[in-house]
């Protein structure tokens, strides 16, 4: 529903932040590493993601699409709700999330507090695969996408294939071509050969 809330800074504490936005303060659940990346800058924005249970209605606030998009994957697995995927994002930064659950290091993962051996094993085996496909650009920002080839690749990955296949087949779409080819061109093209 929000994608994200840009606005005068508030309030910070470890656990959240409340951002001045249009005149409405949002109250916004943080994690640690998002707490130590913001500033003491008046104006904030944060990627966020809202969760409608029942009887609340609670923001969580990311620095970064990267770091959202690996809470997204967290909270995608049984048994894990957005407080312990808080949890799991301020014990320890995102990039080595990702390179525990790739490389398969439950232990790294099991010492954070509220994940048991089974549930960082369910991490390692149900995100690995997705993670390795993603790759680790999925961690930056929001995607710069400066050139018709970086938004065609995006646009195959968010469909499912392997980067390395998509790449390779947008680097053989684009050699074959004399001209520019627009970004709709190049993932229809690509799309034929994968």
């Amino acid at each position: 529903m929000y994608a994200y809330i840009d606005g005068k800074l508030v309030f910070k504490s470890p656990s959240y932040v409340v951002i001045d936005a249009g005149g409405i303060g949002y109250h916004i659940n943080i994690s640690l590493h998002t707490y130590s990346q913001l500033g003491a800058d008046e104006r904030c924005k944060l990627y966020t993601w809202l969760h409608v249970k029942e009887d609340a209605h609670t923001l969580y606030g990311f620095l970064d699409e990267g770091e959202r998009r690996l809470f997204l994957h967290l909270i995608s697995i049984s048994g894990i709700g957005p407080n312990t995927a808080r949890m799991v994002l301020s014990s320890i930064t995102p990039t080595e999330i990702h390179s525990a659950i790739i490389n398969g290091n439950v232990a790294l993962i099991q010492r954070i507090k509220g994940i048991g051996p089974k549930s960082a094993q369910r991490i390692i085996l149900e995100l690995q695969d997705k993670l390795r496909k993603e790759g680790p650009e999925t961690l930056t920002s929001a995607p710069l996408n400066h050139s018709a080839k970086d938004e065609a690749l995006s646009a195959l990955v968010m469909l499912g294939f392997a980067r390395n296949a998509a790449e390779k087949v947008l680097d053989q779409e684009m050699n074959k071509s004399k001209e520019d080819l627009t970004v709709e061109q190049l993932v229809k093209s690509a799309l034929k050969n994968l």
